[in-house]
């Protein structure tokens, strides 16, 4: 039986107003994919979930609405300004940042409109086919999913705010919210890269405390009644900041939906947002569900990977089982 650990669990499908036969189906077209694990939460309870989610796998760029997160608690405590400069802070690269570059503000790195098209690293394809050249835009008038300002967010995270990232996740997040299996020293690194002095800050997590940081948002920063993240931010994280095409809006560092659009061959309800990662890595927030939906693959193992659209079609079938839903 898959294992959800200390996640409380609805009796039935049914009890929670999901309906069994229409999550069978998605069930179905999950095993036909290259699904590793998948949860379903609503009502703070798990409606269903199947396969390793006890296990940890990298989250990959999900890492970036982690510390999207982290910076809300310590923007609030005064120690993360949004509107200091980068050249204020002395952050710089290999190839030497131009100082038309240097005026972008932490705001524009976190909503990825910072102008700064350095190479960077720890980039998709994707990634590198879309970065425009060097000095083709100014500080935040142009919005690129640009792995240089992510990296170099954790740079001046590092320097303003705690000098170990994932020691501070677990700190002021995974613990307060009741995460089981996030182990800062095994789980969290730094990876340096050959074009730039900014690493990248992978994570690894199961899905059962993924669950828990989508829960976490769902229920606007709060956990076991406390306020863990500011819930002034979690409503700021999530705005359309950005026009991201087919893939919807981008916010603080969380893509979100628009009109509909947030991933292929679905359409979601509104006010839904996500954390994703390459491979098909997935914290889908559902505020008008009160649910969370939890989507990972072994991208540890060469060749795995479940694409944007056929995650999509899962979803399209996940939420059609959702209560009130018509199906057929």
């Amino acid at each position: 039986m898959t294992d959800i650990g200390t996640w409380p669990r609805w009796n039935t499908q049914a009890d929670a107003g999901w309906s069994a036969e229409a999550l069978a189906a998605a069930r179905a077209y999950a095993a036909s994919i290259r699904t590793s694990a998948a949860m379903l939460v609503a009502g703070g309870r798990v409606v269903d979930a199947w396969g390793e989610t006890e296990r940890r796998w990298n989250v990959h760029s999900i890492r970036k609405s982690l510390i999207s997160a982290l910076i809300g608690i310590h923007a609030a405590q005064g120690r993360f300004d949004l509107e200091t400069t980068i050249g204020a802070l002395g952050i710089d690269d290999r190839q030497g940042l131009t100082p038309r570059e240097k005026l972008a503000t932490l705001h524009d790195l976190l909503t990825a409109r910072s102008g700064v098209y350095h190479p960077s690293g720890y980039e998709t394809d994707w990634m590198v086919s879309i970065k425009p050249a060097r000095g083709s835009a100014g500080p935040g008038t142009t919005w690129c999913y640009n792995n240089w300002d992510f990296n170099a967010l954790g740079t001046a995270f590092r320097q303003l705010c705690a000098p170990d990232i994932h020691a501070d996740f677990a700190l002021r997040i995974a613990e307060p919210c009741g995460m089981q299996d996030f182990r800062p020293a095994e789980d969290g690194k730094l990876v340096e890269l050959p074009d730039s002095v900014h690493p990248a800050y992978p994570f690894r997590m199961t899905a059962r405390d993924l669950a828990r940081f989508g829960e976490l948002f769902l229920r606007g920063g709060r956990c076991d009644g406390r306020q863990i993240v500011p819930a002034d931010w979690v409503a700021q994280s999530v705005l359309p900041y950005s026009e991201a095409g087919t893939r919807g809006a981008y916010g603080y560092l969380w893509w979100v939906s628009r009109a509909g659009i947030l991933f292929p061959n679905a359409v979601v309800p509104p006010g839904t947002y996500a954390a994703n990662g390459a491979g098909g890595h997935h914290v889908v927030v559902i505020p008008a569900l009160d649910a969370v939906f939890v989507h990972r693959v072994d991208t540890d193992t060469p060749g795995q990977e479940v694409t944007a659209a056929q995650f999509g079609r899962l979803l399209h079938l996940v939420l059609k089982a959702a209560p009130g839903t018509a199906r057929g």
